[in-house]
């Protein structure tokens, strides 16, 4: 198994969490190629806080940028172009999850979109999802940009409460797995959020 990229279908949908929750789970490596703004800490940070892995499992930035915003508008700010060539994976002996930054079709340039480059990478790609109104559309959407590109859609993971018709609707309608659903976690800590993802995920699912 050498991974899985974790993408959303829109920002502040809980993707950094599940990440975390799925390093631990199965074990893995963690890289997040590009960083825009760190005011509230990075999300590698947040994942090897969430997750407990060594830090020697967390991979450092390709590009970190202090603005808040689209990677290709914070490279602008900072007066930085991303170079396709240093997104390359990082090797190593364990799987590796790569978390992208919002959806699927955030730009890092303005002629390159992270949908383009996961097709480069060609690991398959778990679609990280809210469960609130609006988000059938948005899941659709985003599965279909994945596959337009040659890119293999693992499954669907959700986040928030349980909102059964609208799951089924999303995995039946775009043929989609569904890998498992999330709940709010209060407090949010390793062990709440490991607990969380043994109860609501099976682990051959990522094998």
């Amino acid at each position: 198994m050498k991974g899985f990229v974790v993408t959303g279908t829109d920002t502040e949908i809980g993707k950094t969490v599940f990440a975390a929750g799925l390093v631990g789970l199965i074990g893995a490596r963690y890289w997040k190629p590009v960083q825009a703004g760190d005011d509230d800490g990075t999300d590698a940070q947040r994942v090897a806080q969430l997750s407990g892995i060594a830090t020697s499992r967390i991979h450092p930035e390709a590009y970190r940028l202090r603005t808040p915003c689209s990677p290709h508008e914070a490279a602008v700010i900072d007066g930085v172009e991303i170079d396709l060539a240093r997104l390359a994976l990082p090797e190593g002996d364990r799987p590796l999850v790569v978390e992208g930054a919002g959806g699927a079709l955030v730009p890092l340039r303005r002629d390159l979109l992270y949908a383009d480059v996961f097709a480069r990478w060609g690991l398959p790609v778990i679609l990280v999802a809210r469960t609130g109104l609006g988000t059938i559309n948005h899941s659709l959407l985003s599965a279909e940009a994945l596959r337009a590109r040659k890119t293999s859609v693992h499954g669907i993971a959700f986040v928030g409460d349980e909102n059964a018709e609208t799951e089924s609707t999303i995995c039946a309608i775009g043929g989609l797995r569904h890998l498992g659903r999330l709940p709010m976690i209060d407090p949010l800590d390793q062990a709440q959020l490991s607990a969380a993802m043994h109860q609501h995920f099976n682990i051959e699912d990522f094998a």
